[in-house]
């Protein structure tokens, strides 16, 4: 029983990741930046995974999409795993904080938003150091990032509930929740 969760868990983590990749490629313009839906997928496997395995999904589907196509080196490849997997752990963790509540849309929508804004913040920390490095002005690389950084955090708190309340029912059909399950009641 132990080993097909675990098998599960696996297959479900490799899917996250591989969405992660795929809608990573996708983007339209919108107000002088380029929004995509990778963040809400990086949410969605919080919530469905939980803070490990789901961290780990969105921080290797994020990994392998910088490797392949956006290579900057390794010390930003293992950035962008550190801050895609830590903005799922933290949709999760707060998910999970809610308890019993959490059923309901706006704990769904406030654990959304904790992990959004929580890679905003990395996101625009990590932008200003590389400026600094670059000879710009940190504050200066904060506002050129930002309206394109929050675009994208907002697209994901709309579409993650969006998306959360159409897969885990057909999940928890297919007999498949059970294995995912990893917050405690």
């Amino acid at each position: 029983m132990q080993e097909r969760k675990h098998l599960i868990r696996l297959i479900v983590s490799a899917v996250m990741a591989a969405m992660v990749f795929v809608v990573t490629l996708f983007r339209f313009p919108l107000l002088g930046s380029q929004v995509h839906f990778a963040n809400a997928i990086c949410l969605l496997s919080g919530l469905l995974l939980g803070p490990v395995w789901g961290g780990a999904a969105a921080g290797m589907g994020s990994f392998l999409y910088d490797l392949c196509l956006y290579n900057k080196g390794p010390v930003n490849l293992l950035i962008t795993f550190v801050t895609k997997a830590l903005m799922a752990s933290i949709c999760a963790l707060v998910y999970r904080a809610f308890g019993k509540k959490r059923s309901q849309p706006v704990p769904l929508v406030l654990s959304c938003v904790a992990g959004a804004l929580s890679y905003v913040v990395m996101y625009m920390l990590k932008s200003g150091i590389d400026g600094v490095i670059a000879g710009k002005a940190f504050w200066g690389v904060i506002a050129t990032k930002f309206p394109a950084s929050i675009i994208n955090a907002g697209a994901a708190v709309v579409a993650t509930p969006i998306f959360f309340t159409a897969v885990r029912p057909a999940l928890k059909s297919a007999g498949i929740t059970k294995d995912l399950e990893w917050i405690k009641e």
